[in-house]
């Protein structure tokens, strides 16, 4: 089960929160869906004339919508590079989103402070590098030190395709520290990217053990509402 099940998706709705956050009636949900799928695609996807990602270090994109606007909040690595100058980029994206969608949008920006703990940005580093040509072993010891020296408690990297110019494709695999996949407490961040090489793709899957998720108590003392205990009644034969 470990291996099979996406962790993010085993835990939304039971430890983490849903990245996009809004109601709907039955007539307008697919809509609205569809419409959610555009902006990530749209902001994600958009690269300028030589190719490169114009918001780059982007891990989440959280979604909320009201009556009136619908309000994009992106977890970004690299705020400035997004902000622009005066904020020109962000007034930029919020028209293009706007236009796109044809519904008011206001944009929020928050800032990754440590992006060698989150399992996308790790995953897209690691795509980068080998569209580079380096070497994919080199490429996940360097991810495995960098992320275990920023106070991981476990990562675990996959990479499948034609590794090192093959011919045929296999997948390897590298892990340090635990990563309990099964288990609900732990805090398991998943990231996938794909790499573009002249073999063709290569699909790099990255798991980070963040630690565990802090207990949630409403206050209450959990021995005063315990149900006292009987004592166990004797049989008599």
């Amino acid at each position: 089960m470990g291996q099979k099940v996406n962790p993010i998706g085993f835990r939304t709705g039971v430890m983490t929160g849903w990245k996009s956050r809004w109601y709907a009636s039955k007539q307008e949900f697919a809509e609205l869906l569809v419409e959610d799928q555009k902006i990530r695609n749209f902001i994600k996807k958009r690269t300028d004339s030589s190719g490169k990602p114009m918001y780059p270090m982007i891990a989440k994109i959280e979604i909320e919508r009201t009556r009136d606007e619908v309000k994009v909040v992106l977890h970004s690595a690299r705020p400035g590079v997004l902000i622009g100058r005066k904020g020109e980029r962000v007034e930029e994206l919020q028209n293009d989103l706007q236009n796109l969608i044809g519904r008011r949008v206001n944009i929020k920006i928050e800032e990754i402070t440590r992006p060698e703990l989150v399992a996308q940005l790790v995953a897209e580093d690691i795509a980068e590098q080998l569209s580079k040509r380096a070497s994919f072993r080199r490429t996940m010891k360097r991810a495995l030190d960098q992320t275990m020296e920023a106070g991981a408690k476990g990562i675990k990297i996959q990479l499948a395709g034609r590794l090192g110019g093959a011919e045929m494709s296999r997948r390897e695999k590298a892990i340090a520290g635990s990563m309990p996949l099964s288990t609900l407490r732990a805090k398991i961040d998943y990231g996938f990217a794909e790499a573009w090489i002249a073999q063709g793709h290569l699909g790099v899957q990255v798991w980070i053990n963040q630690g565990t998720y802090e207990e949630q108590t409403d206050g209450a003392d959990a021995q005063t509402g315990q149900a006292p205990k009987k004592p166990k009644r004797a049989y008599k034969r």
